[in-house]
């Protein structure tokens, strides 16, 4: 079983882990102890001290607050509310719904029809970092995305109590 160090595993997250050794990690078990050292080099890059319990994408987090709430909150410190809620209600959206708008970031003639399809962008209101894309047809309800069992997620995958102790 590989044993990753945290220098490994924060090349990884940084998309600078070179090719041979990508290709053999993606190739072998992962280290029991990887999803730790994931959190640890995150919460270790944020400028706010709510401890990290899922990362949900390269900017957006579900974290353990001192009061004992669980919120989504950005890289920048903007929380979204409570986890199960959807937290892209409360982004700043950018809707991609003319060929004028789609033109900004597709060749002609190479993006969706805007009757057919609108591009959504969820930005940090914060600091405008991209959180998240989604493609829908025009007038479609803001999907919510995922909603995480964390309790089933810190009981039954990584055998600890839920919700954790505070770091």
């Amino acid at each position: 079983m590989p044993d990753y160090d945290k220098a490994t595993i924060g090349q990884l997250i940084d998309g600078t882990l070179p090719w041979p050794e990508l290709k053999d990690m993606m190739s072998n078990f992962k280290d029991t102890d990887r999803f730790d050292k994931y959190v640890e080099i995150l919460q270790d890059r944020m400028t706010w001290d709510d401890q990290i319990l899922l990362p949900l994408g390269p900017h957006l987090f579900i974290v353990l607050k001192d009061d004992g709430s669980i919120v989504t909150k950005s890289t920048s410190g903007f929380e979204f509310g409570d986890y199960r809620e959807n937290w892209k209600l409360k982004a700043r959206i950018f809707v991609r719904d003319s060929d004028e708008k789609y033109r900004e970031i597709y060749p002609k003639l190479m993006h969706a029809d805007p009757e057919w399809m609108e591009m959504r962008e969820f930005y940090d209101p914060i600091d405008g970092t991209l959180l998240e894309v989604e493609a829908v047809p025009p007038g479609y309800p803001i999907v919510h995305s995922f909603e995480p069992d964390l309790e089933a997620f810190y009981t039954k995958w990584l055998g600890r109590s839920f919700p954790p102790t505070k770091n």
